[in-house]
């Protein structure tokens, strides 16, 4: 324990605790000094002026997990998922962030790159006797490595739309007539009195917004005003936000009410979202059914926003209308990451036109030297994933969203 003055003279400010981590155990793999102050933000501010006065500088965003990365701590990737693993706001996100940041994704993509790497060395070996007959691959073995590794390309690009959907979230709207119980349902699903909920139809008139946890799934949810024609200017534009909001989302809910026949607003929403990743929330089940049901059985789920009832199988419902099925993480390597799409996308482009150039080889004589450029091409964007070979500008980017400190 150190005591530290701060501030004029010799006066005794505050006591900390400096604690030291030599490198190259530390996380950057640096030799790193932490220091741990009480929690106010007056000393602790005074704390850091102090330390920049004496040659410090305040870190730049993500800049320790930077240099973790470059001094080969851990990999892009991971330095990713230690971004994600703050930012996670569900047990799921967590998960994800976690499994990526022990490594799984890393190995999965290292074991296509290292097969990749074989495919290749052994073609440019041929390549370097061609006077001598020496052939170090056969064109069955170059065909099923390069097959092989399209699958497993292909297998990690499967999971990219469920590991998305966990990291990002997704944006829910509640769509439907005037009076249907979206305000109420919007209400129940926040558990707050967020929207304004009158008997007079056409209340909302903007988008109202909240962010919440559906049944494990980060979502944006949208309350939007009643879809019918109306001769309010107001209203009218509430209208034409709410189907862009429509139009944009996730998923839909659409809100019907279950105690009256389908009115022409109705079916009119009802039409316009077949087709669409929708729920159909059949409300007001405490006055009793009147309605028909004119969409598939698998859509409606039966609520009522007053009671609370069938307000956690309408969540359940719409997770699992989106994909992410019971909200678990699988235990094989999960693809979240957009950047990490783009790589992997490419890669399996140019794996591909490899294995078509391989299996023309022997009929039209395509030289050896443009597989391995396309070989050679996949191999630089599974890198780019890991962080192997990436450029300032990829760097720059994939740490400008950390928070200062990490």
């Amino acid at each position: 324990m150190c005591r530290l003055a701060l501030g004029d003279g010799e006066r005794l400010a505050d006591e900390v605790v400096v604690t030291c981590f030599p490198g190259p155990a530390s996380y950057t793999g640096e030799d790193v000094a932490e220091i741990a102050g009480h929690g106010s933000p007056l000393l602790l501010a005074a704390l850091v002026r102090a330390a920049c006065t004496s040659g410090a500088r305040l870190a730049e965003p993500g800049e320790f997990t930077l240099r973790s990365v470059l001094h080969g701590k851990r990999d892009l990737v991971q330095a990713e998922a230690v971004a994600d693993l703050i930012e996670a706001v569900t047990p799921a996100q967590a998960r994800a962030a976690f499994e990526q940041l022990e490594g799984s994704l890393s190995a999965a993509i290292g074991r296509v790159e290292s097969d990749l790497f074989e495919v290749r060395a052994a073609l440019e070996a041929s390549l370097d006797f061609p006077d001598e007959g020496y052939h170090f691959i056969t064109p069955d073995a170059v065909r099923a490595g390069l097959a092989s590794a399209l699958r497993d390309i292909d297998a990690l690009l499967s999971t990219a739309a469920r590991g998305r959907l966990i990291r990002e979230g997704a944006l829910v709207v509640l769509a439907g007539a005037p009076n249907a119980g979206k305000s109420s349902l919007f209400n129940a699903l926040v558990h707050a009195p967020r929207a304004i909920v009158t008997a007079l139809p056409g209340t909302t008139r903007d988008l109202l917004t909240e962010r919440l946890v559906l049944d494990g799934l980060s979502v944006t949810l949208v309350d939007t005003a009643g879809d019918r024609v109306s001769s309010d200017v107001i209203e009218q534009e509430g209208v034409a936000r709410a189907r862009l909001a429509v139009a944009s989302a996730g998923a839909v809910i659409v809100v019907v009410d279950g105690s009256r026949p389908l009115t022409g607003d109705d079916r009119a929403v009802l039409a316009a979202t077949v087709g669409r990743t929708r729920v159909v929330a059949v409300n007001k089940s405490d006055c009793g059914r009147h309605v028909e049901c004119t969409w598939s059985p698998d859509e409606e789920v039966v609520v009522s926003a007053r009671t609370g009832d069938g307000i956690d199988a309408l969540c359940a419902t719409v997770v699992r209308r989106l994909g992410l099925g019971d909200g678990e993480v699988p235990s094989d390597p999960l693809v979240t990451n957009v950047r990490h799409i783009a790589c992997l996308e490419r890669a399996r482009a140019a794996v591909a036109r490899a294995q078509e150039a391989a299996g023309a080889a022997d009929g039209d004589g395509v030289p050896e030297e443009f597989l391995v450029a396309d070989i050679d091409e996949a191999q630089r964007s599974l890198q780019e994933v890991t962080g192997a070979r990436s450029s300032d500008d990829v760097l720059a980017f994939v740490f400008s969203r950390f928070c200062l400190g990490k």
